[in-house]
């Protein structure tokens, strides 16, 4: 083990995808086949060309992954966030999600995920000093 070294990933190695392959091919074992991660990238933007809003996640063993939604202060209450939402929903299933999952702090849209049909199964109490953050899921498929 002496010879063993440990340092950062060449940008080369992370374009190389190797550790990912690797990875997928021992899951492959006991879950078969599945495709590669899919991104999903949304952004809202009004005539002028203003960043609204936008949503970032990905589709992974049949998850829709949702790592950030954002909408601007202003812009709250429109209807945008449940815009992106919807169309992330609709492309992770064109996608094969069959499932979506979320992170959020206590301050931040629990409320929003829950009118959208999402429920928190776990939570990590103080992850933030004084604010837990909820771990959410929602069925994609009837």
């Amino acid at each position: 083990m002496n010879d063993i070294t440990i340092a950062p990933a060449t940008d080369e190695e992370l374009r190389s995808g190797e550790l990912g392959r690797k990875l997928r091919h021992y899951n492959y074992g006991f879950v078969g086949e599945y495709p590669e991660q899919q991104y999903i990238r949304l952004n809202a933007k009004d005539e002028s060309g203003r960043l609204l809003g936008g949503l970032r996640g990905f589709v992974f063993l049949y998850w829709l992954n949702i790592e950030v939604l954002f909408v601007e202060e202003d812009m709250r209450g429109t209807g945008l966030g449940s815009r992106l939402l919807a169309e992330a929903e609709r492309q992770a299933i064109a996608l094969g999600a069959r499932n979506a999952r979320l992170d959020t702090f206590e301050w931040q849209a629990r409320g929003f995920y829950l009118k959208h049909g999402y429920e928190e199964y776990a939570r990590i109490d103080d992850c933030a000093p004084g604010y837990y953050l909820a771990h959410m899921k929602k069925s994609l498929v009837p």
